[in-house]
């Protein structure tokens, strides 16, 4: 929420970024999704890529890997700690109902998505609606990470 007002603040038409005429639009809801998504991604995938570095350095640095190289092969070796970093950005947005509201308005066919949906129903009192909608969300989160399980699976029988 507090993400969402600031965002507002910053997007309304007296706000520093007021000009670009953003709120109110799913522009910004991808703002506030991406403020919101981005720093649980890298700071996760910092962790995963600094353990790998710590694990790897003195082996890259004998077999004189150049930079690019040691990036490729620590992302290639965390390939599935990334993905798994990834569902957890995604589990963040999909669940998100605060900053979107606020920015983006709830507007019918224009910037409601499923969360906010479901936030409506649930407040006018149309829960079997508001049900309805959350097991199709969850089906898709399913859904998502039980591809992302089987492209795993899949990645490692190749490998090993």
């Amino acid at each position: 929420m507090v993400v969402g007002l600031a965002l507002y603040l910053a997007l309304s038409r007296s706000g520093p970024l007021g000009a670009w005429e953003l709120l109110f639009t799913p522009q910004a809801m991808i703002i506030a999704q991406t403020v919101l998504v981005a720093p649980i991604i890298a700071a996760l995938t910092r962790q995963t890529i600094e353990d790998l570095w710590a694990e790897y350095r003195d082996e890259l640095a004998a077999m004189n890997v150049g930079a690019v190289g040691r990036v490729a092969t620590l992302v290639w070796d965390a390939r599935f700690s990334l993905v798994t970093t990834l569902l957890a950005g995604f589990g963040r947005a999909a669940a998100e109902v605060g900053a979107v509201i606020i920015v983006g308005g709830n507007i019918d066919g224009f910037t409601r998505t499923m969360t906010t949906a479901i936030a409506l129903e649930t407040s006018k009192g149309n829960l079997a609606l508001a049900i309805g909608l959350g097991i199709v969300l969850m089906t898709i989160v399913v859904a998502v990470n039980a591809f992302a399980w089987m492209a795993r699976r899949a990645g490692e029988k190749l490998a090993g």
